[in-house]
């Protein structure tokens, strides 16, 4: 229930963020970007000792109040991934983690549903604005594929440890990354 939940706000979001890049300047978000980077990965590290979270799996039993604060995140995060998508996994992460998933491995399962539901909105709606480039999206489309599956294949088999310093250290230099890009 609660996946299912998350991916229909995604799909909420993915497609107002969307819409969003297509009728608004890409500068004003360049300039935010770096910022929501940083919070991101900040709180992908310290999420589960900001809220003191112990439980290491998704419970069934989860109050309706964390559902409802968890949705309202992933509409924003869903907003953000339609609109840019840069860093959006992190985003994701730190979502998770803020609302008491230790299991990195589930967590990339949560993440990869949630970030698929989003950017196929976002897609259909550029498709649909005919605001594709399809010389450079068939590439993207390949190398996402291509890193997607042996991303999910050689995560699973790496100690959760290894898995959580990648994605802090991928968040570190993508935030480092907009910053520069944003200010210089």
């Amino acid at each position: 229930m609660i996946l299912v939940t998350l991916m229909l706000v995604s799909l909420a979001g993915g497609t107002l963020g969307a819409i969003l890049l297509l009728h608004t300047p890409a500068q004003t978000f360049m300039r935010v970007l770096p910022w929501l980077m940083l919070a991101a990965t900040l709180l992908f590290i310290f999420g589960r000792k900001l809220i003191g979270a112990r439980s290491s799996e998704v419970s069934q039993d989860v109050s309706t109040r964390a559902i409802v604060m968890a949705s309202f995140f992933q509409l924003l995060v869903a907003i953000y991934g339609g609109y840019f998508g840069g860093g959006m996994g992190i985003v994701i992460l730190a979502m998770l983690t803020a609302f008491g998933m230790a299991d990195i491995h589930e967590m990339n399962a949560f993440k990869i549903m949630l970030s698929s539901s989003t950017n196929g909105i976002a897609v259909i709606v550029f498709i649909a604005s005919r605001a594709v480039y399809w010389r450079e999206a068939v590439i993207m489309i390949i190398a996402a594929s291509i890193g997607g599956y042996f991303g999910a294949r050689y995560s699973l088999r790496l100690p959760q440890k290894w898995v959580r310093r990648f994605v802090i250290s991928v968040g570190a230099m993508m935030t480092t990354y907009f910053f520069v890009r944003a200010y210089s």
